[in-house]
């Protein structure tokens, strides 16, 4: 959510009407509102409008991503505006950034579930090589354990990494985290979308189909024929 305060004035504060009014700052303005208004409210409250077709407001949620900085603390932490409750002397800024995500797919193309796994890794080459660093988890404002979700699928559980992904709003931050350039919430997208598409298979039969396709798992399906005969 672009919020240029700059370029807008806003209503004219006073003091302190009553004590559940706070005093912070967003991008870098001064405002005073109620403390039970959340980011994005008292940014209305203020005085400044309401943009329509942007986030909440029928737009693409995950839009009012915010970084945030508590009074008395040095850490600074990632947020949604639309739910983050504004505190005294808190400093709030909003991230604009372009974040396209670099992988492209169509499930259509892919034939069976049984070739999942080969094109998820096609496609998300760089997944395998998470670092486990972590920083995908802490610029995650929904708590999601994103690391884990990659973990997942990786091995081949979407239905597993996927369900991790539920509360995923898109938000594009744990992007920004990720050294690996790994678009962490795009695979959890793939794999929520591969398990609806095609019921995927079992992962561990998956798993071992890849492992035979890669060379990794060596099977002599003739040997159990011969002593049969």
């Amino acid at each position: 959510m672009n919020h240029n305060l700059s370029d807008k004035k806003p209503i004219q504060q006073t003091d302190k009407q009553t004590n559940n009014e706070v005093s912070m700052s967003i991008n870098g303005q001064a405002i005073t509102a109620p403390d039970s208004l959340s980011v994005i409210q008292a940014l209305w409250h203020a005085g400044y409008p309401r943009v329509k077709g942007v986030g909440c407001l029928d737009g693409v949620c995950g839009s009012c991503r915010v970084m945030v900085r508590r009074s008395g603390s040095p850490e600074i932490k990632m947020e949604l505006g639309c739910q983050l409750l504004i505190e005294e002397d808190m400093d709030v800024f909003f991230s604009v950034f372009d974040t396209p995500s670099q992988h492209h797919y169509d499930l259509s193309k892919i034939s069976t579930s049984w070739d999942v796994q080969t094109e998820f890794h096609k496609i998300f080459s760089e997944a395998q090589k998470c670092r486990h660093c972590g920083g995908c988890n802490k610029a995650c404002p929904k708590g999601i354990d994103v690391e884990e979700g990659v973990a997942l699928a990786v091995k081949g559980r979407f239905r597993e990494s996927g369900e991790l992904f539920v509360d995923c709003v898109m938000c594009n931050l744990c992007m920004t985290g990720c050294p690996e350039y790994i678009d962490p919430n795009h695979v959890g997208l793939f794999a929520r979308r591969v398990t609806g598409y095609f019921h995927t298979r079992p992962s561990n039969l998956i798993n071992q189909l890849e492992a035979i396709r890669t060379g990794e798992l060596d099977v002599d399906t003739h040997s159990g024929m011969e002593e049969s005969l």
